[in-house]
């Protein structure tokens, strides 16, 4: 078997390359096309540039939100930890994770709900800037659903990516029906890599 060999700056560069090339001339506005193509490389999925549903504008809104310093609430610490701090943090942002909190953590269970429920409602309490990541817990978007018709929220954007099977694809559609910016993959696929991909991906935009 013969493989190239490249320095390690190249490889990224290179398999943007072949994602363009197999996209077979399939291109979108940026930064919609960075997002996509940094999904498709994250997973190795081009489902993605099928299942990436994008509100009017929403990634345009997603880099305004970062550049004011927004602060990224995610719903696993997988998330968070995918997510470029040293670049967020120059723009004046943060990643948050209430996940793991003690307090969280005690309120769920008293509460007979779920971590990510609770940690949503601590992200209503942030002030400015604020998008919500979640890659793994439909149940963050339910929350999320319930307070914003509630008027006890209103978040810049929310990527909406959960994977799996309960309540995933439900969860998903009744964000969309929200007037709220949203960045969501249609049906059972994302996952926590995914979400931090979509975060990473209009941080890294230069346009």
């Amino acid at each position: 078997m013969v493989y190239e060999i490249l320095k390690p700056e190249d490889i990224e560069k290179k398999s943007m390359e072949i994602i363009t090339s197999e996209l077979k001339g399939r291109t979108w506005p940026e930064p919609r096309f960075s997002v996509i193509k940094r999904c498709i490389h994250t997973s190795a999925d081009f489902d993605y540039a099928d299942n990436l549903v994008f509100s009017d504008g929403a990634e345009d809104i997603g880099v305004d939100l970062i550049r004011k310093g927004a602060t990224i609430v995610t719903d696993t610490k997988m998330a968070a930890s995918g997510i470029n701090k040293n670049r967020l943090e120059s723009y004046g942002g943060k990643v948050r994770c209430f996940i793991s909190d003690e307090d969280v953590v005690a309120e769920a269970k008293s509460r007979n709900c779920t971590r990510a429920t609770v940690s949503m409602e601590r992200a209503a309490e942030i002030k400015g800037p604020l998008v919500i990541a979640v890659g793994n817990a439909p149940t963050a978007l339910i929350a999320l659903y319930d307070m914003i018709k509630q008027g006890r929220m209103d978040p810049g954007l929310v990527i909406g990516v959960p994977v799996g099977f309960v309540n995933v694809v439900e969860s998903k559609e009744m964000l969309m029906e929200l007037d709220v910016p949203y960045i969501v993959a249609r049906g059972r696929k994302g996952g926590s890599n995914i979400a931090a991909t979509i975060c990473n991906a209009m941080m890294y935009y230069k346009g």
